[in-house]
């Protein structure tokens, strides 16, 4: 159907109506309709007389932005996120936090269980690794420095902190603002 059959009959007009109304001959409208495009005085009479644009009545589609796009696409990305299930992946790896290749894999394994396999868990999953390869390395610096058995203890139990930090703060944030606080630019999975 032509784009200006069908805002013709949306308006509820019949091809002699809209040849009065725009002065354009019901054999012009029929042609139009077959399929040949309006043009010049003619796409001007018809637009004026349907009351709108020239380029609305040229579009077989309408035509969407580049904003409108992007926005349609996020939401139909979050539409896909069912975030009561990222928070629970996200908290997974609290539960592990102490057995640090279980805070990676946990989650993991929850994502596809769940079927959340997207960009959100990938930097979830993403940041525990990225705390489990650090984690060991800040602490065997520690333990080289040799600044007693207390000092280690202390730097032990930072470290442990530091990611429950990273957990809850990230889970806060899901809840509030559907994203991540803290999160790496890149996927590590």
């Amino acid at each position: 159907m032509s784009k200006l059959k069908l805002i013709r009959e949306q308006q509820n007009l019949t091809q002699e109506e809209l040849s009065e109304k725009s002065g354009i001959s019901v054999r012009t409208i029929q042609r139009i309709e077959s399929g040949i495009p309006p043009k010049g005085h003619t796409l001007k009479a018809l637009s004026n007389a349907l009351k709108i644009s020239e380029k609305e009545l040229l579009n077989e589609q309408p035509q969407i932005t580049s904003s409108e796009k992007e926005t349609f696409t996020i939401s139909v990305k979050q539409n896909e996120i069912d975030f009561s299930k990222i928070k629970l992946i996200n908290l997974s790896s609290i539960i592990f936090v102490v057995l640090p290749p279980l805070n990676i894999l946990v989650p993991l394994i929850l994502s596809y269980a769940l079927k959340q396999k997207n960009d959100l868990t990938k930097k979830i999953v993403s940041l525990q690794l990225l705390w489990t390869i650090l984690a060991p390395i800040i602490f065997m610096l520690g333990i080289f420095l040799k600044l007693g058995h207390s000092f280690t203890i202390v730097l032990l139990i930072v470290i442990v902190l530091s990611n429950v930090f990273l957990i809850l703060r990230n889970l806060a944030e899901i809840d509030k603002n559907k994203k991540l606080r803290y999160q790496l630019n890149f996927n590590m999975i």
